[in-house]
């Protein structure tokens, strides 16, 4: 999953980059609300975490642009506000939820994968697709009883195409999901990566469960 840190303040910025990457997600990051309204406006991203005081444009101004625009992506604000006011305006505004710094990382890491499940209409961090088991938090994967032994690119493709499942991916939406804007990874990764995850998923017993559909891109069903 791909998640966009606006934060003007570089010490946090960093640590969130790291902590959310750590977690297994692909990340960009903005230092100004003027950058950060360009990269939500141009690119995917499964979740927006966005400060509210921020040079340019602050959070709360991006935060009504994307709403006004029907975006939909889950944004979770940041602030050193903490009055019952404060919380209410920026729900009110299209927040999916609401942090006070400081704040405990492991919260914020938590809180983000929450919106990211209720976005997919995942009640919990297990999705299950026939013999298939995906424990999004521990970020592993398993057929039956064997554990699909798998690398951070090729999980990352696994949850993506399962979470988006009964629904074609198109390669350009998977390699935006996995792949930050500096990233200079080549686009044909993609067929690389599934690749490999066929052949380990085969071994295991579930070789039909990506599917390509010619043109358009690839298909995970539910069983």
């Amino acid at each position: 999953m791909r998640v966009l840190i606006i934060e003007d303040y570089e010490p946090v910025r960093s640590s969130l980059a790291q902590a959310l990457s750590e977690d297994g997600f692909t990340v960009d990051a903005a230092a100004d609300g003027t950058n950060g309204l360009w990269l939500a406006r141009h690119y995917h991203f499964d979740a927006i975490v966005l400060d509210i005081m921020l040079p340019g444009i602050d959070g709360m101004e991006i935060l009504r642009m994307l709403r006004q625009q029907k975006s939909s992506v889950p944004v979770l604000l940041l602030t050193a506000r903490h009055t019952v006011e404060d919380r209410v305006e920026g729900l009110d505004s299209g927040a999916d939820d609401y942090l006070v710094k400081p704040f405990a990382m492991a919260e914020l890491l938590a809180r983000v994968r929450a919106m990211i499940r209720r976005r997919f209409g995942d009640s919990d961090s297990l999705i299950q697709i026939g013999e298939l088991s995906i424990d999004t938090t521990a970020k592993s994967a398993q057929v039956g009883e064997e554990t699909l032994e798998l690398t951070a690119g090729e999980y990352r493709l696994l949850e993506l195409l399962c979470r988006r499942r009964n629904q074609v991916v198109t390669r350009s939406e998977i390699w935006d999901s996995l792949y930050d804007t500096n990233s200079g990874t080549a686009s044909n990764v993609v067929d690389v990566y599934i690749g490999y995850l066929r052949k380990k998923l085969k071994s295991a017993g579930m070789d039909s469960l990506i599917e390509t559909r010619r043109g358009l891109g690839y298909l995970v069903k539910d069983y």
